[in-house]
């Protein structure tokens, strides 16, 4: 292929991604900038140029699905079959196996279910910090993150400590399980998928035959999505390349969704401090999602604090830039229960299926699994097709296999057998064999399965998967007048498989935000956006809330056309019901919708909600300097602490019923449009012109000349 073609139809930044002769190359690759499209390219670019030879080099990816994609993009570019591609545990596999065959080393049993080995280790009546039964899949957790860290059983207490880890038992016990673990696979001659590895990095430093094998063979170096490559993985890839650098790695820091599994983005984001040497082309340009939805992931992503500190320090956020035609406004709604919100999603999904579209052009994402239960009924009774990707359905969870079990072989009544399940969700479940996801070696991927998490997390997602069983048997008894044991079963197995299509099927996608990484879809729906839910509750360090907010932000640059938020104030965990509050990332999701529907999209979100935040404790600031006063004389002081009278209290419900009547139309909430305290002062100082309207807190020039007239004709008619 013609070299020029090759440049066709990319942008100035990414053509010179695509065409550098600078190595060590790093791609700093935004969501829906065409990261796989530049990384296909500069390796094709390289090869029809002569600066590479296409049967040495080696494509790192993360998934096999990756690794797929990207030699096929690379077959229709005219490379066939000559580059490499493929997970860092599978090409460390593949090496060792021909060391072993060369060396006539007999290969070593390759451990493949860590949880029932590890099962084995644990003392009996094992309890968890917080009093749960332990579940060995924590404990293998545990182990997987140390490992990746180049953690040794000895050195985890420590490291867990200063990671701000929370292990379900105590660290110590746990190091020593991790020990013991250790010991017991050499004794058997064992190894699992992180001993893959480091093993390879261990003979590529040992042999030196072995090394220089390995870098004659691939000498030119790409990793994808190098902004989740763990300690052990950048070991390996530092092996690889000995004292060259001949590496070009892609990446979005702003995607960095994995350091609760060993991941560190720094080695993507010191790139050059690193290597002391290299070139970063920033990729910013999005051409998947509406300008609309930018605003908002852009938004909710200049909310977090090292954005905002970087803004004060006067260094420009780097927001992504809009390439896609206009959109509807995205929206967020608020709904009673969880059973409301479920409903209001399936009917939101059957009204935005238009002729001629498919289901699967839409998707529901959940922060945890445990959410998926109650959305899948309420598309079941809407009869719209649908499939739970990534984590699966909720009756293929290991726990809630394991109660489902325990129900069938319970003696007890359906009523008492409820009652043991919801003492067992109280314990945290008694899942004792669960079988971990497998990495790439044999199933695909050096990432965690999706929706798997953090310790703390996975216990808790375990738990409310049992709650929703809980909640499904009470559904159960109340329509069954004669509820039993064997009925349950049935009327579950019959509910929660039915009209399931095939996996590639026409459906609706439902999926974790996790899970949902690397997919994209015209019409998303994003379910749960609470307090405990997104963020996640447990997510305390700054390091971990800072992780949430990317989560949330590459949630939301899922969609492409329209992107629909919803919350409940209440949500059912089991037999409980819980107050919710709305996520306060959704403020930042505000800001972004009032700035789109007046046309003023800040050029520097990070600084507009410095600014904005600034202002806001000016604002909190003086109220309680009013409210002092207003407490020195008794409460009778003016300004928006002071009570209204009758003839301004009939105004502001006025003003509110306006309000109600411009959000509704613009498909936002309320507040965009006007605050509370602006529409009391309002009220209050009863403008008559524009530059009245001006004057007052609350109101500037973008939304006086939005709404001044709407506004003044309200106060003119209550005058």
């Amino acid at each position: 292929m013609d070299p020029e073609t090759l440049l066709d139809g990319l942008n100035e930044p990414q053509r010179r991604a695509v065409t550098s002769s600078v190595v060590p190359l790093c791609i700093l690759a935004g969501a829906g900038s065409g990261k796989t499209r530049v990384l296909t390219r500069r390796i094709a670019y390289r090869a029809v140029t002569d600066a590479h030879d296409p049967q040495r080099v080696l494509a790192l990816t993360f998934t096999r699905k990756a690794a797929g994609e990207l030699r096929n993009r690379l077959r229709q570019l005219g490379l066939r079959d000559t580059v490499a591609a493929g997970t860092f545990h599978s090409v460390a596999y593949a090496q060792l196996r021909a060391r072993w065959a060369d060396r006539s080393i007999a290969p070593p049993t390759l451990l493949d279910r860590k949880a029932g080995f590890v099962a084995r280790l644990l003392p009996r009546g094992l309890r968890t910090t917080s009093g749960r039964d332990v579940v060995p899949l924590d404990i293998v957790s545990e182990i997987e993150w140390a490992k990746a860290r180049r953690v040794a059983p000895e050195q985890y207490p420590s490291a867990a400590k200063a990671a701000s880890r929370t292990p379900p038992i105590d660290a110590r016990q746990l190091a020593s399980i991790f020990e013991r673990y250790e010991a017991d696979k050499r004794a058997r001659r064992m190894v699992d998928f992180d001993d893959l590895l480091s093993l390879c990095v261990r003979d590529l430093g040992r042999d030196q035959e072995f090394a220089a094998a390995q870098r004659w063979r691939f000498r030119h170096l790409f990793v994808d999505e190098f902004q989740d490559v763990n300690p052990l993985q950048q070991a390996l890839l530092d092996a690889w390349l000995g004292d060259r650098t001949d590496l070009c790695v892609v990446g979005d820091p702003n995607q960095a969704i994995y350091a609760w599994n060993g991941a560190d983005a720094r080695y993507l984001t010191d790139f050059t401090d690193r290597w002391g040497s290299g070139e970063v082309v920033n990729l910013t340009d999005n051409y998947r999602s509406s300008p609309q939805i930018l605003a908002v992931a852009n938004a909710v992503l200049a909310g977090g604090t090292a954005q905002r500190r970087a803004a004060q320090r006067g260094e420009t956020f780097a927001a992504l830039r809009a390439h896609r035609p206009e959109g509807p406004a995205p929206t967020v709604s608020m709904c009673a229960d969880d059973t409301a919100e479920a409903r209001a999603i399936a009917r939101s999904v059957r009204d935005h299926r238009t002729p001629g579209t498919a289901w699967s052009a839409q998707a529901i994402l959940v922060r945890t699994n445990a959410q998926t239960a109650i959305i899948e009924g309420a598309l079941r009774d809407a009869r719209i097709p649908f499939r739970v990707r990534g984590g699966g359905a909720l009756l293929d969870q290991p726990e809630v296999k394991a109660a489902v079990a325990e129900l069938r072989s319970s003696p007890s009544t359906f009523s008492v057998a409820l009652t043991d399940l919801i003492t067992t969700a109280g314990r945290g479940g008694r899942s004792d064999a669960v079988s971990p996801p497998q990495p790439s070696g044999s199933g695909g991927s050096d990432r965690p399965a999706a929706g798997r998490t953090a310790t703390g997390e996975a216990a808790d997602d375990r738990q409310a998967n049992v709650e929703s069983l809980v909640r499904m048997g009470s559904d159960y008894a109340a329509i069954d007048p004669n509820p039993t044991v064997p009925g349950f079963l049935a009327w579950l197995t019959q509910t929660a498989r039915a009209d399931q299509p095939d996996q590639h099927g026409d459906a609706v996608d439902i999926t974790t935000f996790h899970a949902a990484k690397g997919l994209e879809w015209p019409v998303v729906h994003l379910a749960g956006i609470e307090q405990g839910l997104v963020p996640i509750g447990h997510a305390q360090t700054p390091a971990q809330q800072a992780e949430e907010r990317r989560l949330f932000y590459v949630a939301v640059t899922r969609a492409e056309r329209e992107l629909a938020i919803t919350w409940a104030r209440e949500r059912t965990f089991g037999t409980r019901t819980v107050s919710r509050e709305r996520s306060l990332y959704l403020t930042n999701v505000d800001a972004a919708l009032e700035a789109s529907a007046s046309g003023d999209v800040p050029a520097d979100w990070a600084l507009h909600v410095s600014d904005e935040r600034r202002r806001a404790a000016a604002r909190t600031s003086t109220v309680g300097s009013t409210r002092r006063r207003a407490a020195r004389t008794g409460g009778r002081t003016a300004g928006a602490l002071s009570r209204l009278d009758d003839a301004d209290e009939t105004l502001l419900d006025a003003l509110k019923r306006w309000r109600a009547t411009v959000a509704k139309g613009a498909s936002v909430a309320p507040h965009v449009v006007f605050h509370d305290t602006t529409l009391e002062t309002i009220a209050r100082a009863r403008p008559r012109s524009p530059d009245d309207l001006l004057a007052l807190g609350g109101v500037g020039p973008v939304k006086a000349n939005r709404y001044g007239h709407q506004i003044l004709a309200v106060v003119a008619e209550h005058g």
